[in-house]
């Protein structure tokens, strides 16, 4: 165990002093933050300001049109379309007698595209004063009227979603869930693939290197398999854990900094652009921590935790077999990764379905068997699992650990010290069933 003990150490303490561990550890937390308070304020400050020139024959608009900090109306008597630049106007909205035909349709006049969200905008400034009109038509007080106007959804009524389960029920939020469980979901599919073939290009350093016939010399192939993974496991929590501590101050720091004001002007923006990638994940991380108390972090966080040691040492035993048999040729790597990775593939397309939809059957079953479930349970999980599938999903898992470990260890203690030969699968089977 000592000697375990010792590889650990080493392959740990290697890799978290390299230059590399740490620029990535620092720097992708700040790269992240960095992005989206850069293109929010992008998208706030690059915002262009307009002025509209409204040329209403029929005089029902003056009253109902409200001018905001991008876009400011105005109703002069000579202007028109030839002249509204020259004027000093961004465009001109056209509205003629009738406007209920394509004939005779409302025109916006510009020499330039205005953007998505600005015609937005003077599209909804129109549909509610051509409903203010009908509803003034049925005698409906304008006091009345502005008051109704100027109530938003939360003062209209207010809408809570609850689970319940017995005689207690839970708050429920679908779509903090499904961010949770995807974000969790991405995070394992992402580590698999970066830690596990880690320890496949560590394994092929030694053996090109011939490090691994010195070390072997000391201890067995297996112990040094098994410090391998470990050690570059404890890598992988480490930089999790640093990632995670940081994204977390530097998202306080961020809030903090950002005024309520450029706050509301983006959920504005974000309501006016209907899918706005920028302002929706800034706005997601600044209200995390009005939204984020809702989960149950009790089970998450010990769970993502399981799956992610889990599933790295389900996978990363199978790595350190096709790098222990791999030679000189990169394409031998890649043509024997292939039964590795495509499960992991497979896993990451069953998640964002079941990120959505929990509880179909490809989900639940996917959920359950060790070549899928650290990513697709972890989907799962923040919308809410049976116990039995959660314990029988574990179980597998760690039974699918020990059976990778000890099938991977048989083709590693053949493959480590075997050179100048291209292994193909039928012959790693055929150890798999040599007796030790």
């Amino acid at each position: 165990m000592s000697k375990v003990w010792l590889i650990i150490k080493r392959e740990y303490l290697t890799r978290v002093r390299n230059k590399t561990f740490i620029l990535s550890t620092l720097l992708l937390p700040l790269f992240f933050i960095g992005f989206i308070a850069a293109s929010t304020y992008l998208s706030i400050k690059g915002e262009d300001k307009h002025t509209i020139a409204v040329n209403d024959k029929n005089g029902i608009f003056k009253n109902s049109f409200k001018s905001d900090k991008v876009i400011k109306y105005e109703f002069p008597a000579a202007v028109n379309a030839n002249n509204f630049k020259e004027k000093g106007y961004s465009a001109l909205l056209n509205i003629p007698l009738k406007f209920d035909s394509p004939q005779d349709s409302i025109t916006l006049i510009s020499d330039k595209q205005l953007g998505f969200s600005t015609e937005d905008k003077i599209k909804d400034q129109i549909n509610l004063a051509i409903k203010n009109r009908a509803f003034l038509e049925k005698n409906i007080n304008k006091k009345i009227l502005d008051s109704i106007n100027d109530l938003d959804e939360e003062q209209l009524y207010k809408f809570r979603p609850v689970i319940k389960k017995g005689n207690t029920t839970q708050q429920a939020n679908s779509g903090l869930a499904y961010g949770i469980g995807f974000g969790s979901g991405m995070l394992i599919y992402i580590t698999l693939f970066i830690y596990g073939a880690a320890v496949m290009r560590g394994v092929m350093e030694e053996k090109m290197n011939r490090i691994a016939e010195v070390i072997i010399s000391s201890v067995r192939p297996f112990q040094l398999m098994v410090g391998k993974i470990i050690g570059i496991a404890a890598v992988g929590l480490t930089q999790l854990l640093i990632w995670f501590v940081l994204i977390i101050v530097l998202s306080s720091a961020l809030s903090a900094f950002l005024s309520h004001d450029i706050l509301q002007h983006a959920q504005s923006a974000n309501n006016a652009m209907g899918s706005s990638a920028n302002n929706t994940a800034a706005l997601s991380i600044l209200s995390a921590k009005n939204t984020f108390a809702q989960a149950n972090w009790a089970l998450i966080i010990p769970c993502f935790l399981f799956y992610f040691i889990g599933g790295y040492l389900f996978y990363a035993a199978l790595f350190a077999a096709v790098g222990s048999v791999v030679n000189e040729d990169p394409q031998e790597a890649q043509s024997l990764m292939l039964p590795i990775t495509m499960p992991i593939i497979l896993s990451f397309v069953i998640m964002m379905s079941a990120a959505a939809k929990p509880d179909t059957p490809i989900a639940v079953w996917a959920s359950i068997i060790p070549f899928s479930s650290p990513i697709v349970m972890m989907a799962r999980i923040p919308s809410g699992v049976p116990f039995w599938q959660l314990a029988l999903s574990m179980a597998s898992l760690v039974a699918g650990f020990i059976l990778t470990t000890m099938l991977a260890a048989k083709i590693y203690r053949t493959g480590i010290l075997l050179y100048g030969k291209k292994v193909t699968f039928k012959e790693m089977s055929k150890w798999l069933f040599r007796r030790s």
